[in-house]
């Protein structure tokens, strides 16, 4: 996990020129939005957390109240900091990414998955920006910086839209007038006085297409999501069982959701995503669920080198491919689920029994709930106990 790059240079810059510098550098490692918000810009981020944590909306995302203080301010990260450069990598994709939720037979990846893992691709950059801006900034005093990407605990969204990147919509995510909905962000964090950007307006309006748009009514009002609700989530770091009344809604999706980013009308102004290393793998665009279904652990780890998926790990991520197959409707994956049904995990075998109860007919499947009776783990015998025929 990323937690600070330091780098020191014997003399600082003035103000503007440093922020000129930096914005440069950040233009030549392809950065397509750009902003600088003072430390203390975002007083309101710290008790809207704070609230959110208290609500239980963050689910089992244990690390977001061990954070918070820490999360609140960017002071409470790093207490020398005075300015943060707020960077914008536009992942536009090339192609509407809810067209696959209609290949029942098929998952549903999110676009930032479906290439390399993006926390290395911005590391680099913001590395790069840092080493080549420290040895240049010039000056008696000594200038710190830090940089940042979203595995440390520190509040891009708010800080963004604090530089002028955009605004935080009613999806609770980044939209930009220029780029749209899909924004990789980085920070670049200095105790240097910058001169900062003005905040962007919302632009949302009476819109609500983002909110309309989620499968599992993850946004109890505008501007608040609530975690446990929400496919991404669900799928990524929710570690047990999905619960039962929101298995159907997920669908085909096995790893995130862009619904509610792909709604948004202003992806109408946003140009592609340039940066060939964000390119999707043609075999993350709609992977057969089967051939999801028959990885072995090496052959995940090998099949997701150098994804974010592979750090969700083979069980979750099973878990996900047969909810997916139990709400394809398509009973020619009966038998892929049912191999399943003796697998290591906990959590594959009883996201295993679910998806049989969906596709077989009530007669097949209590054979193989007689047949499974031996079943020791506490979970899993719930879900055979439990378990509906649907067919």
């Amino acid at each position: 996990m990323l937690r600070g790059s330091r780098f020191l240079t014997p003399r600082s810059p003035s103000p503007e020129a440093a922020k000129a510098l930096l914005f440069a550098l950040a233009r030549d490692e392809g950065f397509d939005a750009m902003g600088i918000a003072r430390a203390d810009a975002i007083p309101h981020a710290g008790p809207r957390l704070r609230q959110w944590i208290a609500d239980g909306a963050h689910g089992d995302m244990d690390w977001m109240p061990e954070t918070a203080e820490r999360r609140a301010a960017p002071d409470g990260l790093w207490p020398e900091v005075a300015s943060i450069l707020m960077l914008g990598l536009n992942y536009g994709p090339d192609e509407d990414p809810r067209a696959v939720l209609a290949q029942r037979t098929r998952g549903a990846i999110s676009v930032y998955a479906r290439g390399d893992d993006y926390h290395e691709l911005i590391k680099g950059k913001l590395k790069r920006i840092a080493s080549r801006f420290v040895p240049r900034a010039g000056g008696p005093e000594r200038v710190q910086v830090k940089v940042f990407v979203d595995t440390a605990p520190l509040m891009e969204k708010p800080l963004a839209a604090a530089a002028g990147l955009g605004w935080q919509g009613k999806h609770t995510n980044l939209v930009s007038r220029e780029k749209g909905a899909w924004l990789f962000l980085g920070a670049i964090a200095t105790d240097l006085a910058l001169p900062p950007d003005a905040p962007e307006s919302d632009h949302c309006g009476s819109c609500r297409a983002c909110l309309d748009a989620c499968p599992t009514d993850a946004f109890p009002a505008p501007y608040r999501i609530d975690a446990r609700r929400c496919v991404s989530y669900l799928t990524i770091e929710h570690r047990g069982p999905i619960p039962h009344e929101l298995r159907p809604l997920i669908g085909n999706r096995i790893y995130g959701c862009d619904d509610c980013l792909a709604a948004c009308p202003w992806n109408k102004f946003a140009a592609l995503g340039h940066e060939a290393r964000l390119a999707a793998r043609d075999e993350n665009r709609a992977p057969a669920l089967a051939d999801l279904a028959r990885l072995d652990d090496a052959a995940f780890r090998a099949r997701f080198t150098k994804s974010p998926i592979k750090r969700t790990g083979r069980p979750r991520f099973l878990r996900n491919v047969l909810i997916a197959i139990g709400n394809s409707g398509d009973a020619a994956l009966a038998p892929e689920a049912e191999r399943l049904l003796a697998d290591a995990h906990p959590l594959v075998r009883g996201a295993a029994v679910w998806a049989l109860s969906r596709l077989l007919a009530p007669a097949a499947f209590a054979r193989l709930r007689a047949a499974h009776d031996g079943e020791t783990d506490p979970d899993v015998r719930e879900e055979w106990l439990h378990a509906i025929p649907v067919s």
